[in-house]
């Protein structure tokens, strides 16, 4: 049985910070208590919406719950149908601007509203957006951070074992170029020729540094090359572009559709990588999905891995999903992954529901 129409009751944002397994040792950060806001959006039907934020750093739980809270109040008796809800959010923040915090709040609204619509439809998300459950290609992200080579090299055996994956994503931006390449042979010794090989600067190199760097491995056959530049310096990943052979990949930091239009435009980048966060959610993906299908550019997700399988079985241009398993803990049934392709689960909605004693025993306290 299937509800035609939904209206939105309220809204619970609860925040959870997890230990990460591998710490991030990357260029411009370490990061060890990884962040999460679940998402529950109730409605006068009694289907819940289930969505969750990965906001980076801890004390963003403080603003981002109660802007959350804020857009539910906001929402309360609406019917909730996506891109009204969107709208009205964005309206809302109006004067402080659509990018930022306002717009990774409204994007977790906009990922539960998507969630609870699926359910009420008895249909997984995907099927709901016009495509089929099946398989997902994903490279494995979870590690390979700027470590000793040999410890990078033995990690990258265990990453390609978790799932039989046939992509590893590393990182590089250590001191000395010397040590990035030494990682990078160390691991290509060690997982092979076939083993497709992405890496990440995260936005460490400014651009004489990353002309520099880029240059000198331009000759590694990588899948691709990702944010050597800090992530706004469009004309200078446009120079990287024209210069390099490698691809690079851009766009886990563009706020929105338009954001990413300009970069294509620019002539910014090969690839395209939006995060759900930043991009608006299901719908600025699908929104972005059709600029990058017009211009033929491939598209991988960042994060989120539960509900970038379901959009990337409905974008045209789809090319790999990001797999990080840092939310697994949190959830009842982690999606499974299984020679190198995440399995959507047939079940209606994303397919999320909330480990409740992992939850309570990880709920980060709001108040100092």
């Amino acid at each position: 049985m299937t509800i035609e129409k939904l209206t939105f009751s309220h809204l619970v944002a609860r925040p959870v910070v997890l230990k990460l397994k591998r710490p991030v040792v990357a260029r411009i950060a370490t990061i060890t208590d990884w962040p999460l806001i679940l998402i529950d959006l109730h409605t006068e039907e009694g289907i819940t919406g289930n969505a969750y934020l990965e906001p980076y750093v801890v004390p963003s739980l403080r603003y981002l719950v109660p802007a959350l809270h804020d857009l539910g109040a906001l929402l309360k008796g609406r019917p909730v149908a996506p891109q009204e809800l969107f709208a009205a959010s964005q309206k809302s923040l109006h004067f402080v601007g659509y990018e930022g915090l306002s717009m990774i709040a409204t994007s977790g609204v906009d990922m539960a509203a998507w969630d609870a619509l699926a359910k009420a439809a008895g249909m997984p998300l995907c099927t709901f957006l016009g495509g089929t459950v099946g398989p997902v290609r994903s490279y494995n992200s979870n590690g390979l951070w700027l470590n000793a080579p040999a410890a990078v090299a033995e990690e990258a055996i265990e990453l390609r074992d978790e799932g039989g994956f046939a992509g590893l994503k590393l990182r590089l931006g250590r001191e000395r170029s010397v040590d990035d390449i030494a990682t990078l042979e160390a691991v290509r010794d060690a997982v092979g020729d076939h083993m497709a090989l992405m890496v990440d600067y995260n936005q460490g190199l400014d651009l004489a540094e990353a002309l520099s760097r880029c240059h000198a491995i331009d000759h590694a056959g990588l899948a691709w090359i990702e944010e050597p530049l800090v992530y706004n310096d469009l004309n200078g990943f446009a120079k990287l572009t024209a210069d390099l052979k490698t691809p690079i990949q851009i766009g886990e930091n563009f706020y929105g559709p338009k954001e990413l239009l300009r970069a294509v435009q620019l002539g910014a980048s090969d690839l395209i990588m939006p995060d759900f966060m930043r991009i608006g959610g299901v719908t600025g993906w699908l929104r972005a999905s059709a600029i990058a299908g017009a211009a033929g550019v491939p598209m991988s997700t960042h994060l989120y891995p539960e509900i970038a399988a379901h959009v990337m079985r409905v974008t045209e241009t789809a090319h790999w999903l990001e797999w990080q398993d840092w939310a697994d803990p949190i959830l009842e049934k982690p999606y499974q992954v299984k020679d190198g392709l995440l399995h959507i689960p047939d079940v209606p909605g994303i397919g999320l529901a909330w480990n409740e004693d992992v939850v309570a025993a990880n709920t980060f306290p709001l108040s100092p």
